[in-house]
């Protein structure tokens, strides 16, 4: 994954398919100029052949503009990018600088806090952000660890999703972990690599280490720390589901991909282009989905393949709603509950959506201001599939539908 513009998409691919992969990669790199092309599309959050704009729901998929060669392509350059990984960082280690890097904090309410701090595991130490409400001193709260995409920090992710105000509303923590940019050079969490796929090792591990031990600090009440990311964070998100349904009681995964949908930069791209393969762990926590149906970065079939994953298929009561946001985004949403009504998962299929953050704010970047509140909806899903009590198949929806 990494950002990269439509001009430097196209001169990447020209160059490669005239064999010149040396002048491709400095393109991909950054380090090489690209030639002046009407370019609207803007940065993309991952890696992919192909790429869309984040703003523009009107937009066609560029990925389209490349022909059938788009995979050979992609496996070409994937190859080339394995030799040199140790040496530029993994996959999204190319391109531009990080985005939004200083992004301004928002005015903190009074009593309020947000605290930077890091935490250190075996497996390895992360900078994180945390944000603790005001008024809600000596009260056991709930806990949300929210995953950034790629070229994101914490202050943007925060920015963009409007976490922090639902936290200030509602009564909970969050912790935004930031990627370290040595561990990937485009800080993207390493979904793709095997050492950061399982229990007890790599990036899981530092995670679900630093819910615990937050969890532990604020005597946060058992079953109610949940986890959320975009793009590389959710496809880590859905990782820390299938490894650690011990610590997290639930997820939410936007424009991601299903746990072991990749082992390595070739298979990613493969996954990103044309739908990853889910590993045969199952999510066994409830798990709620956002996935824009014209995304070009992280193809729509991983958004369905996460719901097999999340069991989807043994599910015994499904509904299927047809919703519009209020700022006129249409969406479908499908709940499926167990035998017990209990809330197991749903699936938010947003029509004419791209790679971005559903009713986010434009302040962060890689948001969709016109969808519905993919914020609002993970909170309120995530406090009723947990509730003791069992829910109604009509409970409303906070953004409508």
């Amino acid at each position: 994954m990494m950002p990269l513009s439509k001009s430097a998409m196209l001169e990447a691919t020209r160059l490669t398919r005239e064999g010149k992969l040396t002048e491709a990669m400095a393109v991909l790199q950054g380090s090489a100029p690209v030639p002046a092309q009407n370019d609207h599309d803007g940065p993309t959050i991952d890696l992919t052949p192909g790429s869309q704009g984040l703003h523009n729901r009107s937009q066609s998929s560029f990925a389209d503009g490349l022909g059938h060669d788009a995979s050979a392509i992609a496996g070409r350059v994937g190859s080339m990018l394995k030799k040199l990984a140790p040496k530029l960082g993994g996959l999204g280690s190319l391109g531009g600088a990080m985005a939004h890097a200083n992004t301004p904090t928002a005015p903190l309410p009074e009593g309020a806090r947000f605290l930077d701090r890091t935490h250190s595991a075996s497996a390895g130490a992360r900078d994180y952000k945390l944000y603790v409400p005001s008024g809600r001193e000596g009260q056991a709260l709930p806990l949300v660890v929210m995953l950034h995409g790629c070229t994101q920090s914490p202050d943007d992710f925060a920015a963009g999703t409007r976490m922090n105000e639902l936290a200030e509303a509602h009564g909970f923590l969050v912790a935004y972990p930031a990627q370290d940019n040595r561990a990937n050079a485009q800080r993207c969490w390493n979904w793709f690599q095997p050492a950061d796929q399982s229990r007890g090792a790599g990036e899981p591990a530092i995670v679900a280490s630093l819910a615990k031990e937050i969890a532990r600090e604020f005597a946060v009440p058992k079953g109610q720390v949940f986890v959320a990311g975009l793009s590389a964070g959710g496809a880590l998100a859905a990782i820390l589901a299938v490894e650690y349904p011990d610590v997290f009681a639930a997820a939410g995964i936007h424009s991601g991909l299903p746990a072991g949908a990749a082992h390595d930069m070739p298979s990613a791209f493969a996954a990103m282009r044309t739908g990853g393969t889910a590993s045969a762990a199952a999510i066994a926590i409830p798990a709620i989905v956002f996935h824009g149906d014209r995304d070009a970065t992280v193809h729509p079939s991983n958004g369905e393949r996460l719901l097999v994953q999340a069991g989807a298929r043994s599910a015994v009561s499904t509904q299927v709603r047809n919703g519009t946001s209020a700022s006129g985004a249409s969406f479908e949403r499908t709940v499926r509950r167990d035998a017990a009504g209990r809330l197991r998962s749903e699936h938010w299929l947003l029509h004419g959506a791209g790679h971005a953050w559903s009713g986010g704010s434009p302040a962060g970047t890689y948001t969709d201001a016109a969808g519905p509140d993919a914020s609002a909806e993970m909170v309120r899903f995530f406090l009723e599939a947990t509730s003791p009590a069992t829910a109604s198949e009509d409970a409303d929806v906070l953004a409508g539908g």
